[in-house]
């Protein structure tokens, strides 16, 4: 891979900068028609307990294609925030975020969701697709573990993989995503539970690279995503005993 100018680094990075604020509107904008199917439910002051309890399950854990795209938003939020310019601990640590969360991803995928999806009848030849790219994706990953940040092949290398996962996302959005909401519909909840529960025993023995990391790569965000995971579970948990009174 042939050295390029920082200014065309920098323009390189503009352009992936677009695509990616281009697919995370995409993103918030199937959350946003999710939230409003959710809250278009009829019954109004005469929703029952098994429907309010089955929200705050969903809240508690999400579907299968939820967490899904909850993982697309993550990692392009940090792609969203890489800079070639930046000191380079910063990139290491940011790329380092970025690259175990698509690892995993990747992992809990072939674990969980692609079996799903191939009970379900879907293509072969797509399933091995995606591996693929997750292993084109893994490349890339141990290449930029092997290289300086401040080298300009490592922000080249970065891009690269920026462009890869934006393929796959688009792939997964437009196509595997729809399928398994119409054809797993009746296990998206109990697929969710399971790929949260796994994605538990595969943090445990990064926590603390997870923690850093993410800190590095979301300073401000880091203390209020706590803060926001922790007041979400107490709601839940006041309304569940609310409507069991």
């Amino acid at each position: 891979m042939s050295s390029a100018a920082p200014e065309h680094l920098e323009e390189q990075a503009g352009v992936a900068r677009e695509q990616v604020d281009r697919t995370l509107e995409a993103l918030e904008r199937r959350f946003s028609v999710k939230r409003r199917r959710v809250g278009a439910a009829p019954g109004g002051a005469a929703t029952t307990f098994k429907t309010a309890l089955g929200n705050a399950t969903r809240a508690v854990c999400p579907s299968i294609t939820t967490v899904i795209r909850f993982d697309h938003a993550h990692v392009l939020a940090a792609f969203r925030r890489y800079r070639t310019y930046l000191p380079g601990p910063r990139k290491r640590a940011m790329v380092a975020n970025i690259s175990m969360a698509l690892e995993m991803h990747a992992q809990l995928e072939e674990e969980i969701f692609y079996p799903a999806l191939f009970a379900a009848g879907w293509s072969t030849d797509d399933l091995d697709k995606g591996i693929t790219e997750h292993d084109g994706m893994q490349a890339l990953i141990d290449a930029l573990r092997q290289m300086s940040p401040q080298a300009a092949v490592f922000d080249q290398t970065f891009h690269e993989l920026i462009r890869l996962v934006l393929h796959h996302v688009a792939d997964e959005e437009t196509t595997l995503l729809p399928f398994a909401e119409v054809h797993l519909r009746d296990h998206l909840q109990k697929l969710g539970w399971q790929m949260s529960v796994r994605r538990l025993e595969l943090l445990r023995a990064h926590k603390a690279r997870a923690a850093i990391t993410t800190a590095v790569t979301f300073p401000i965000l880091s203390a209020a995503l706590v803060l926001g995971t922790l007041f979400a579970g107490w709601r839940v948990v006041k309304m569940i005993t609310r409507l069991r009174r």
